[in-house]
């Protein structure tokens, strides 16, 4: 039908793939190196499409100076690249640590491409994971390579189009999810029953309205999750607490989570919700963080260093004389990873531009009484921020019956 939607979209498109490697491309030829060798999960994701989980058993990516793409797995990763890497070849080995070393076949592979010294490499040999043992590149080459990592990076950095989509469809489900986890929660239950129940009935209408088209296509989650990770009473003061079955009780403050990859991209969601009437106290501080959440969306601008944005809400904390439960800094930018740079951090001086998405999130935390965080995510726009997020913010929204 001529009115149907287009479901199709809910993923990065094949030229977009292209052009990024166009780009990394370039930077090769800049710097007149032969060719790069690729060991990042995520780098590999970003400029090939292809999701794996990383285990001991070295998997790379490889570009020559002639732009031909290679990926390079152990045997039982060889029809899963074949069907989803964006590249024209797919060396294999057959396993790690076996009789001749992944490394060295790496090595013989990048001869066969014409790569050598000069080289790019996000990193000189495949990390240090789950065991996993073996000679650098330099050592096999006999020259480090030229590092691309912060040359990745910074690409990552601005958003596109098809990104963005990404991400709003993550911030559906995520609010979906989150909405239930609200709903369900109550005196007397656990942070595992209302977790689970939450999730799994967000995923579920997740896959009824995007079905076969959804991929997470990210090795840390595989699917969309609301919970508290063990930020509930007293607990919610430790910023990056864990879960821990705990019982809500009467009065608690709650720190909150929701979020699912879509075709790998993340979203951020965050709320400090109360169960029962708000004490003084309790109010003060949930009014103390909306406020640093203000000050932090109005500093976001395009020009603005990052550091600036920490340092006017951190002005904000010393004036209230609230620096003693002051944690981290205000946030983080998200995409491909949970967290990725550039960061709203006083030590960070990158330079804010359109197409950036951030976390906004400064938080207090107080072991007496618990923590108090809102998440937002923000896209960055030619005169500011968009907050893609759309979760009520307000106390009395967040506040559950007894």
């Amino acid at each position: 039908m001529e009115n149907s939607p287009v479901y199709s979209s809910i993923r990065i498109p094949s030229e977009e793939y292209a052009t990024r490697c166009e780009a990394l491309l370039h930077h090769l030829q800049d710097h007149g190196c032969t060719g790069v060798v690729i060991f990042d999960t995520y780098y590999i994701l970003y400029y090939t499409g292809f999701a794996f989980i990383p285990t001991e058993r070295p998997v790379a990516f490889l570009m020559n100076s002639k732009g031909e793409k290679a990926l390079f797995v152990p045997r039982l990763e060889v029809e899963h690249a074949s069907s989803n890497a964006l590249v024209e070849q797919v060396f294999h080995y057959i396993e790690y640590p076996y009789t001749s070393h992944p490394m060295q076949m790496l090595s013989e592979f990048m001869l066969d491409m014409g790569i050598r010294p000069p080289f790019c490499a996000d990193q000189d040999g495949y990390p240090r994971i789950q065991g996993y043992r073996g000679p650098k590149l330099g050592e096999l080459t006999g020259a480090s390579p030229l590092q691309v990592a912060a040359f990745i990076e910074d690409c990552m950095m601005v958003k596109s189009t098809a990104e963005l989509a990404l991400i709003r469809e993550s911030i559906r489900w995520g609010n979906l999810a989150h909405t239930l986890l609200q709903r369900y929660t109550r005196v007397g239950a656990s942070e595992t029953q209302v977790s689970q129940r939450a999730s799994m009935e967000a995923v579920l209408a997740m896959l009824d309205a995007i079905g076969p088209l959804y991929r997470a296509n990210a090795p840390s989650s595989e699917s969309l999750i609301a919970g508290y990770r063990g930020q509930i009473g007293r607990n919610a003061a430790i910023p990056h607490a864990l879960a821990a079955n705990i019982t809500f009780q009467p009065g608690d403050v709650l720190v909150t989570g929701a979020g699912v990859p879509v075709w790998g991209y993340n979203s951020e969601l965050e709320r400090t919700m109360i169960i029962g009437s708000a004490s003084d106290a309790q109010k003060e501080m949930f009014e103390h963080m909306l406020a640093l959440q203000d000050i932090a969306f109005k500093a976001i601008q395009p020009g603005v260093p990052c550091s600036q944005v920490d340092l006017q809400v951190r002005g904000y904390y010393e004036a209230h004389q609230l620096m003693p439960y002051w944690k981290h800094h205000v946030g983080h930018a998200i995409g491909l990873r949970d967290h990725e740079g550039p960061f709203l951090d006083m030590g960070d001086h990158t330079v804010i531009r359109p197409g950036m998405v951030f976390t906004v999130e400064p938080g207090l935390y107080l072991p007496e009484l618990g923590g108090f965080r809102h998440s937002d995510t923000v896209v960055v726009t030619e005169d500011g921020i968009e907050v893609l997020t759309y979760y009520p913010r307000d106390l009395a929204s967040l506040t559950l019956p007894l």
